[in-house]
């Protein structure tokens, strides 16, 4: 039995609770006066002041519930086990202190192992104490701890399932990550394989022509400064990236149709995005405008830029009912690349509610990790857009990033 209590006598607390927000006060406003009331007005109730003045003052306990979980069923439970020894009878006994049942919720959501252990312990002995002094038939003292369970079982559901998630988000932030990974590998080896074949024609030449051989030679540096430059630019974001930033690839649930653009090259840029354009297959009809120079962008953001239109592009398409129209704008100036998709269909409510998707959240991954940002959301009107913002060099590239080496 004790190996058994061990792990959730040790389970730790989960990510710090949010502060107090307004429905807390909401709860406050209402559940005061209510006390009051009943306390004053129920005519079969023993000792009405002292049980409307406990029943209102035991209402703040639900304003630290989250952060104090085990100190707020302490005061609730433990101030109804004193008053049911020191007034010989059941004690509170208004109706509006159901609210108290909001504690185990509370504690077995918010609590670590062992403020759960202890929690469930005082609450416990509150119902066991009713019913030892007799205040409590058998078949109500176990209805109350029927009711008990059931709030801390539904806390601690809430508790994982929140943890399912969050894992969930760790799971897709490494397949992000492996993404760029797989495109520093495509970079490098394209960049490797001018370099072998500078190489060979440089061996061949260089008994004939050595000036061709130095020509080479030159080919052959340039192109290995840049691979170390772009590797050295994708291992030093993948280093510094931040690990609580959102991040996932495409949707699981909506796994990515084969024949979507998505891999069709290996290391995809700006330039193919007119793919887009004629894999349309009778859907919205897409159009990409691009503006500015585009041909010297680095790998990573070339590749960022494509992906995430390709992602946007592919939830409109998906999602966007009665869409006609989905139009791509891409401007690229000295210092960053700003990118814009917006369809003018009308957004599900899966899209247009405040929860974010995965494919939302790989698209935040991508753009943080580049030292961007990504934004999307229903229109004013109709429509669902999705803005984007890279900076040209990318995160952690640097002039000098190359000259080091």
């Amino acid at each position: 039995m004790r190996e058994l209590l061990r792990p959730v006598w040790r389970e730790p607390r989960p990510v710090p609770p949010s502060a107090r927000v307004w429905w807390d006060w909401a709860l406050v406003a209402v559940l005061v006066p209510l006390a009051v009331v009943e306390g004053v007005t129920r005519a079969d109730l023993p000792d009405r002041v002292l049980s409307a003045v406990v029943a209102a003052g035991l209402v703040s306990t639900l304003l630290w519930r989250r952060s104090k979980p085990l100190a707020a069923v302490a005061v609730g439970f433990g101030v109804g086990a004193v008053g049911t020894v020191v007034l010989g009878r059941e004690f509170p006994d208004q109706d509006v202190m159901v609210y108290l049942l909001l504690l185990p919720f509370a504690l077995f959501r918010w609590g670590s192992g062992r403020e759960m252990v202890l929690g469930a312990a005082v609450m416990l002995g509150k119902v066991g104490l009713s019913a030892v002094l007799g205040h409590l038939n058998p078949a109500d003292a176990l209805a109350g701890v029927v009711v008990l369970f059931s709030a801390m079982t539904l806390g601690a559901a809430v508790r994982y399932r929140s943890r399912a998630r969050a894992r969930e988000l760790d799971q897709v932030k490494l397949v992000e990550r492996e993404r760029l990974a797989r495109d520093l590998h495509d970079t490098v080896a394209h960049h490797i394989t001018a370099m072998a074949i500078r190489a060979q024609a440089g061996i061949a030449t260089a008994g004939t022509d050595p000036s061709a051989a130095v020509d080479a030679l030159r080919v052959i540096d340039a192109e290995a400064g840049r691979a170390l430059d772009e590797m050295r630019s994708i291992v030093r974001i993948l280093r510094t990236a931040d690990p609580a930033d959102p991040a996932n690839p495409a949707d699981p649930a909506n796994p990515a149709d084969p024949s979507e653009p998505a891999d069709l090259a290996p290391n995809p840029r700006v330039a193919d995005l007119e793919r887009l354009v004629s894999l349309s297959r009778g859907g919205p009809a897409v159009a990409v405008e691009v503006d500015g120079d585009i041909d010297d962008l680095p790998s990573p953001v070339a590749a960022a830029v494509y992906r995430l239109v390709q992602e946007a592009v592919t939830n409109a398409r998906r999602h966007a009912r009665n869409a006609t129209r989905i139009d791509v704008r891409v401007v690229a100036d000295d210092a960053e690349v700003r990118l814009r998709v917006n369809d003018d269909g009308e957004p599900v409510p899966r899209r247009s509610s405040g929860a974010r998707g995965y494919g939302l959240i790989g698209m935040s991954e991508r753009a943080n990790l580049l030292g961007g940002t990504c934004a999307a959301g229903p229109d004013a009107d109709r429509g669902w857009t999705v803005t984007a913002v890279l900076p040209r060099a990318g995160a952690g590239t640097g002039a000098g990033a190359g000259a080091s080496r």
